[in-house]
């Protein structure tokens, strides 16, 4: 069932038109009960920002791609090594020690030529993460550091920008939507970045996978209110014992980021921008070319 809360607000004139090959392209998810050419052409003309591609965000880039999501805004830096290869399936073997950006964008493009990519050869922090998040409708969040996680986290709340926050470690993962001025944020679950968190931890790609399937369909949900999102729950999976739990979370009393926030208006649903035509759309972004990023 459809929920109008989160549903775009725009008149369907001011949408995007499909073409006969869009048509045929997404015939099967057109057929989905409530979804129809009016979801998908919200879906054409709205933007998500994906804070690293990799194992996790890469697969929710390349089903958003599938979907028909018109822009996606992607953030990952560094040169690919062969340790990525276990989960990291926008990548291949020829490509170890180049710039896993061009080979995410190449994979996108070559899986779907209509949508609109905008590579950026960096990681989220403070210095970047507002001005990216700013041309977006929905973030995803699937950076495995606290440091970036927290900073976009900041950047949703201060923007008012819905954002979908997917994480794994092991065989266990969490997936949950962040609606500022209606839910708590993710510095309501985690204040500071972790002391115990250590930036290599164990990896099943089909873990990665799993979660990072389901986070695109929360920003499908967003953006096209075909069904409701995990908005104050936390779907906690283990994926070893095959135990799924939904879990209320709650706001923080006293969370510095989200608190201030109650007296914004709360989001509803994001407001598709227009989608740039390819001439318009930025060229791969480089802030830190000296950096490597695992």
């Amino acid at each position: 069932m459809s929920d109008p809360q989160h549903k775009p607000q725009p008149h369907s004139a001011t949408l995007p038109e499909l073409t006969d090959e869009e048509r045929a392209t997404y015939a099967w998810q057109l057929d989905l009960p409530g979804f129809g050419e009016d979801a998908q052409r919200r879906l054409k003309a709205a933007t998500v920002l994906i804070s690293r591609v990799g194992g996790l965000g890469g697969l929710v880039a390349l089903q958003l791609a599938a979907a028909g999501v018109g822009r996606l805004i992607l953030a990952h830096g560094g040169t690919l090594k062969p340790s990525d290869l276990n989960r990291q399936l926008l990548q291949t073997h020829d490509h170890l020690g180049k710039p896993r950006i061009e080979n995410i964008l190449r994979r996108l493009r070559e899986l779907n030529p209509r949508i609109h990519l905008v590579g950026v050869e960096d990681n989220i922090s403070d210095s970047n993460a507002s001005a990216l998040a700013q041309q977006a409708d929905v973030i995803v969040d699937a950076a495995p550091l606290f440091e970036e996680r927290l900073a976009l986290n900041r950047a949703s709340v201060q923007l008012k920008k819905p954002m979908v926050e997917c994480a794994m470690y092991a065989l266990e993962a969490h997936l949950t939507t962040f609606l500022p001025g209606r839910t708590g944020c993710l510095a309501c679950l985690y204040p500071e970045p972790s002391p115990e968190w250590r930036r290599r931890f164990p990896v099943l790609g089909a873990v990665s996978g799993t979660v990072a399937c389901m986070g695109a369909v929360e920003v499908v949900k967003i953006i096209t209110g075909l069904a409701q999102p995990l908005a104050g729950t936390l779907l906690r999976m283990d994926l070893g014992s095959m135990r799924f739990e939904r879990l209320t979370l709650r706001q923080r009393p006293g969370c510095s980021v989200c608190v201030p926030a109650l007296t914004l208006t709360p989001t509803t649903a994001p407001t598709p921008t227009p989608t740039p035509t390819p001439a318009e759309a930025p060229p791969i972004v480089s802030t830190s070319k000296n950096k490597e990023y695992d």
